[in-house]
């Protein structure tokens, strides 16, 4: 992820105690899961926010989006920014940042106030995200960073599938206002410890600061994550702000581009994507975070809109995958740097496309039990990719370009999940049409069949004492309910069936990565 955070010198590396290892490692942990986790759980108390904040869904929905804009906002800054005021002291800022807008948007009495506590949690939650794994890299000798960077991963992936669980609880027992007050004793312990166990370095800052690369970055990747979380509930271009939003994004891309290869002192340096394995690797990195984020969102809509799950029961249909990549991340670990990344890389998109073609075959009838295995195997799958691919894309470049190289990385990362449930979303409305317009011609009022269903339906109707023609048009209602779900179940399997090509797809790009062995991973941030 992000810069170098506390970078010991060489001599001062050897002398980190153990406990103080520790310390630094759960300090790290912590602060990556408050900020994933807030990715995810306010997704199942938007209902009861809509309804005590008197907004509409479209308007809710802006709580989720402000958060995911300003993630990408500070994503690719993390490193100027680390560097400038000194990385001991930007963590620290983030944490307080972070815990002091979790209190404000437990705190909000208005629509307005709550997007913009959620504002700044989302700037706050991007610098511990960017900066939690570089701190591991800087503290753990070679030999234990694999393991060090395991524990790390089992809070990243965890997050997302504890957030729904922990936020469906909240909701249901006490309030949604619970979610955000959750993560004030985390985030007050994880201060602690990061005060108490980081190391201090002085700040290194630059001759000016390029306000207009920062305008410009913000203007484009702000825009373009607008219209990736919007795109489809104002129906995409036809929605004159979006055309204009998708305007601002390609044009401040490219003006964003130009200033920061022609300026001495850029906030984002892209001169790095120069390096083959770091090009092919954020590529790549893409098509991780839309079938990591994409898949994480279909099961959950799948599971409420067909199987009728509650937000809890989905929650905890997730939680034995998140188990099981807990159970991996220490396996992969402990191979370290011994075995070549890209093999890693590709039995874990081969593993994912499996897990994904397996829920191809759902059904309205699906229970847990169906769903069980192809998300065990989606969880193992996603740890066999999630570190190797870092590894692998950065282990040929020079230290000089690590910080920039990981920023870049991890906002691709980021990117790919919103482009993945952008593109999902709007595949998954598309094709539910079509298998309903096919569905709907396969059935005749001829047909004896659909005669006998109706009559079936009709009759148990007037059992519950309605009239014929009431009888009948409720019949009708129903069969058109289960051509409607029929239809549904069909697009989401075309939804995975999609996403696990696309990985089977990506594979040639594995060939342009390094190998990731004998990597210098304190340099891998």
């Amino acid at each position: 992820m992000s810069a170098s955070i506390t970078a010991l010198p060489t001599a001062r590396r050897g002398e980190v105690s153990d406990s103080r290892k520790w310390g630094i490692l759960i300090t790290a942990g912590l602060a990556a899961l408050l900020e994933v986790m807030d990715t995810s759980i306010v997704n199942v108390a938007l209902t009861d926010m809509q309804a005590a904040l008197g907004s509409t869904l479209s308007e809710i929905g802006w709580v989720i989006t402000i958060y995911a804009i300003a993630n990408v906002i500070i994503l690719p800054m993390s490193a100027w920014l680390g560097d400038r005021f000194g990385k001991k002291r930007y963590f620290l800022f983030s944490l307080v940042a972070f815990v002091g807008s979790s209190m404000l948007c437990g705190m909000a009495t208005s629509l307005p106030m709550l997007i913009f506590a959620r504002l700044l949690q989302g700037l706050g939650g991007g610098g511990l995200l960017a900066k939690g794994q570089a701190i591991l890299f800087e503290t753990f000798p070679p030999a234990e960073q694999a393991m060090a960077q395991a524990v790390f991963g089992i809070c990243v992936i965890a997050g997302p599938a504890i957030g729904p669980t922990l936020g469906g609880y909240l909701t249901t027992t006490l309030d949604w206002r619970w979610i955000f007050f959750i993560n004030l004793p985390i985030g007050i312990a994880a201060t602690i410890m990061a005060w108490v166990f980081l190391y201090d370095e002085p700040a290194q800052p630059g001759a000016k600061v390029d306000w207009l690369g920062i305008f410009l970055l913000v203007a484009s990747v702000g825009s373009l994550q607008t219209v990736l979380e919007e795109g489809h509930e104002k129906d995409w271009f036809s929605s004159p702000l979006i055309v204009w939003l998708s305007a601002i994004a390609v044009v401040g891309l490219g003006c964003f581009i130009w200033r920061q290869l022609t300026v001495d002192e850029p906030v984002v340096d892209l001169r790095v994507l120069k390096h083959r394995s770091l090009a092919a690797g954020s590529l790549y990195s893409v098509i991780l975070g839309m079938g990591l984020y994409g898949a994480i969102f279909c099961i959950p809509v799948f599971a409420q809109s067909i199987l009728g799950f509650t937000a809890y029961q989905t929650g905890m249909l997730m939680l034995p995958s998140a188990i099981a990549s807990a159970f991996m991340f220490p396996i992969i670990g402990k191979f370290g740097n011994k075995v070549d990344q890209r093999l890693m890389i590709a039995l874990g998109a081969v593993t994912l496309a499996v897990a994904l073609f397996m829920l191809t075959f759902l059904s309205p009838d699906t229970g847990e039990n169906e769903l069980f295995w192809p998300l065990m195997i989606r969880g193992i799958g996603t740890v066999m990719m999630f570190l190797p691919l870092t590894l692998a894309s950065m282990s040929p470049l020079p230290k000089k370009d690590m910080s920039a190289a990981s920023g870049f990385l991890n906002l691709t990362r980021q990117l790919g999940g919103s482009i993945g449930i952008a593109l999902l979303t709007t595949f998954l409305d598309t094709r539910m049409i079509f298998h309903r317009q096919v569905l709907v011609e396969k059935l005749s009022v001829t047909d004896p069949a659909v005669q006998d269903r109706l009559h079936l339906f009709a009759g148990a109707m007037m059992a519950k004492g309605a009239d014929a023609l009431t009888a009948t048009r409720q019949a009708l209602a129903l069969l058109e309910g289960m051509v409607h779900k029929q239809a549904a179940v069909i697009a989401f399997g075309d939804c995975f069936w999609v996403v696990g090509v696309a990985f089977i797809l990506t594979l040639p790009l594995l060939l342009l990565l390094g190998n990731g062995k004998g990597a210098d991973a304190s340099a891998v941030h």
